[in-house]
């Protein structure tokens, strides 16, 4: 599901709202009637909301052409979120790579005095 949603995205819709987003995990309850799709944006969380709202909008159109592509018995209603979990982990990241810069200079110092 989450190959043919990104593949009805890029090639499909025209909306220009959505912009450039990626689909990062579709979620489909058990019974198959709904399916949270978790989208993230190379324009940030700014513009998301503007793409969420537009994806809202075109579900039904969406449902329409994953029923000529999906072989099961319902289509399941869908909802866009949005995933934060990858600019979290840029951002951790980031921080990570902060610490150790960090603890290279501190470090340096304390090496220098070992060795003499």
């Amino acid at each position: 599901m989450q190959r043919d949603l990104s593949d009805l995205i890029r090639k499909e819709l025209k909306d220009p709202r959505v912009g450039l987003v990626t689909i990062t995990a579709v979620e489909v309850t058990q019974d198959l009637s709904h399916a949270k799709v978790y989208i993230t944006s190379l324009a940030g969380a700014e513009s998301t909301d503007q793409s969420i709202q537009a994806l809202q909008h075109a579900a039904g159109f969406l449902r329409t052409q994953l029923s000529h592509t999906l072989k099961v018995r319902s289509i399941p209603q869908l909802h866009f979120v949005y995933d934060a979990s990858i600019e979290r982990g840029a951002r951790l990241s980031q921080l990570i790579d902060q610490a150790v810069a960090g603890e290279g200079v501190h470090a340096a110092p304390g090496e220098d005095d070992d060795e003499a």
